[in-house]
């Protein structure tokens, strides 16, 4: 009997229809769009404008375009896990409220938060649910509304961020394809470097900590980028030599869109050519839980059955984790 694996079977995404370019963000704060290009990749981000839609309105819109596009029954679905950062709210899980949305009624749902990892963190979760057998369909979904956290009078974090959700469907697989491997990751050497100081119960909301805008993403870029460069390319070619992988058997890296030059560091220690290495970053910014799903939706026509995959991240806290998975379908 064959050993059952987790496989991405659907894929689907979400981003609003509002763009922030560069040149919009050159008359907000001191900064110019060859700055940002040079150093981050990024040309344009997206934003959910709308004051009263959340994080759970871009995860339903992710869900609801991969159940059009693979004709999925949602009622099938058994689980529900949702990575992000920007929760609608404490308490009250948005997970649920984004499976009791799109008709997932038979599934049970909760949130994941390891900031950039979160997704990659959820589809081992979920995969680890398939492959015990405990579930046949988990939908992972990664979502953040970054616009709702971000200080756009500060230049070392609004140049960075925008808002989208991505989604896949991962189910039991017996071909051998699917998750084959991982390396995860985490230190708490990065608390302080990349984080929201207030909010939580060190800090609890009040007038000063509003007053002094310490319900905003803060990060020291130079230690994030060092730990992160370091970090995300060191596992990634270790996920490589742990499974007798050349840069030949690789056929794409799923690398978090956070900075190209991250980003560029993590393929040159794999030793893989630039067409291997898919890039959105420039469009959407980083989506912190939503770029590698992001990525899988725009690149999906271009994976082959059997190809190999390796997902690579790098988040706040610190976390970082690389993952190595078989590809389960042709488009």
């Amino acid at each position: 009997m064959n050993r059952i694996t987790a496989a991405i079977t659907a894929v689907g995404a979400y981003v609003p229809e509002e763009v922030l370019t560069n040149k919009q963000l050159e008359k907000m704060v001191e900064t110019n769009d060859e700055w940002i290009t040079s150093r981050t990749g990024i040309k344009e981000r997206r934003i959910l404008k709308d004051p009263d839609k959340g994080t759970s309105y871009l995860g339903i819109q992710a869900a609801q375009n991969l159940i059009e596009k693979s004709n999925l029954d949602p009622k099938e679905i058994d689980l529900v896990i949702l990575a992000s950062v920007t929760p609608d709210m404490p308490v009250a899980a948005t997970a649920v409220h984004v499976a009791t949305s799109i008709g997932a009624v038979n599934a049970f749902a909760y949130d994941l938060q390891a900031a950039c990892s979160g997704f990659l963190y959820a589809m081992s979760t979920g995969s680890a649910y398939i492959e015990a057998g405990r579930y046949k369909k988990v939908l992972v979904i990664g979502a953040d509304k970054m616009s709702s956290i971000i200080d756009y009078t500060d230049r070392t974090t609004c140049i960075i961020f925008g808002d989208g959700a991505g989604a896949v469907l991962m189910e039991p697989n017996d071909e051998g394809l699917g998750l084959q491997d991982e390396i995860l990751r985490s230190d708490s050497i990065g608390r302080k470097s990349l984080n929201i100081a207030a909010g939580g119960s060190l800090l609890p909301p009040s007038e000063e900590t509003v007053a002094k805008k310490l319900h905003y993403v803060r990060q020291d870029g130079k230690t994030v980028f060092k730990f992160a460069v370091s970090n995300m390319a060191g596992v990634s070619e270790q996920i490589m030599q742990r499974n007798h992988l050349t840069n030949e058997d690789v056929n794409w890296l799923i690398a978090h869109q956070a900075n190209k030059r991250i980003v560029g560091a993590t393929a040159s220690r794999m030793g893989l050519e630039d067409e291997k290495v898919l890039m959105n970053i420039q469009r959407y910014g980083n989506t912190t839980s939503a770029t590698l799903p992001l990525l899988l939706s725009d690149f999906e026509k271009q994976f082959k059955k059997g190809d190999n995959l390796i997902f690579a991240s790098f988040g706040g806290g610190f976390t970082w984790g690389a993952t190595y998975l078989k590809w389960a379908y042709n488009s």
